[in-house]
């Protein structure tokens, strides 16, 4: 047989990726900037930053350096952040919650005095304002669900009057997005945003994150309202109840193990569907490349890219600000 006849034979599809051009020309999917938003941390009565152990290169923030950190962000072309507060003081009904002159309250107004133009999201839940460390209302050993809609909808309607663009309720009490929309619409706050944390699974992957937040429970797990993460269509109910709520855009948390559900509601909803590459799946990373094992740059890049392709509109990421960095190390 000749040589003519054998190459008749098979496809040569090593011809679209023989150089970087071509490469570029071709790919299906990118990430940029744009796509990212930046979780932080933001302590009471801290002054300066204090790095958290778990997280290498993730911040504890005191006012302060959170005015210095949001100048930087900006200057980096970072679009958005959510903020998580830690509170001086905690109480049963997690006052310091819905204050006035909150943590987060006072972030809030912060970051919008060093930049009006920053998209500022907000973390909505009870969990690190209240000793028990769950995400609603504990009564006699339990967490209830209805007696938490108030104080979870008085929290967002308080971070709407600080200036919030967007509200995330994470707490996975039903009904949650529901009482928000009312409770904002009643306030005047009618086009702030509303970002649910629809499909939320009881994962493993949030250790790191609950020592950053102050938040572990104190007795028991968040089974009996976080998603079993063997469940997928449980996940198409959540999300279609968030939405006939009120909810405006649609999370996945986390991110890496649940990129089938991404795609999912992404093909299901014609809303914006977002994704949150969570501490755990931040710290494997980190931990690794710290050891050498791995180049952090290309294993952030590959999973940020398959975020993307799995459908996620835009991605709350700790990879954030080092990826707005290599982002305009190459474009220089």
């Amino acid at each position: 047989m000749s040589a003519a006849m054998y190459e008749l034979k098979f496809r040569r599809h090593r011809r679209l990726r023989r150089t970087e051009a071509v490469r570029r020309l071709v790919r299906e999917h990118s990430y940029t900037v744009d796509d990212l938003i930046y979780p932080m941390f933001v302590c009471e009565g801290l002054t300066g930053r204090e790095e958290i152990p778990s997280m290498p290169g993730m911040y504890h923030f005191g006012l302060d350096e959170f005015r210095r950190e949001i100048v930087e962000l900006s200057a980096l072309g970072v679009l958005g952040i959510i903020l998580f507060g830690i509170p001086a003081e905690k109480d049963e009904w997690s006052t310091s919650a819905y204050a006035e002159r909150g943590v987060v309250q006072e972030a809030i107004r912060a970051a919008k005095a060093e930049n009006p133009h920053l998209l500022v999201m907000t973390d909505v839940c009870l969990c690190q304002y209240n000793p028990f460390g769950h995400c609603g209302l504990v009564r006699d050993g339990v967490i209830v669900n209805d007696e938490s809609l108030a104080l979870i909808a008085r929290t967002a309607v308080s971070h709407a009057e600080a200036g919030a663009d967007v509200v995330a309720p994470s707490d996975m009490m039903d009904g949650r997005v529901a009482a928000i929309r009312r409770a904002l619409d009643e306030q005047g706050f009618a086009d702030v945003a509303i970002l649910s944390y629809a499909v939320k699974y009881a994962s493993a992957f949030y250790g790191p994150f609950r020592e950053a937040a102050h938040s572990a429970p104190a007795f028991g797990d968040r089974r009996t309202y976080q998603m079993d993460p063997a469940n997928a269509r449980e996940a198409l109910r959540e999300a279609a109840s968030d939405l006939e709520e009120g909810a405006d855009m649609l999370m996945v948390k986390p991110a890496l193990s649940y990129m089938d559900v991404t795609r999912t509601l992404k093909d299901r909803y014609p809303v914006p569907v977002a994704t949150y590459n969570v501490s755990g799946e931040y710290s494997m990373v980190k931990a690794a490349a710290l050891r050498g094992w791995i180049d952090e740059r290309a294993v952030v890049t590959e999973m940020l890219v398959s975020f993307k392709r799995a459908g996620a509109d835009f991605i709350l990421t700790y990879h954030a600000k080092d990826a707005a960095r290599w982002a305009r190390s190459a474009s220089i």
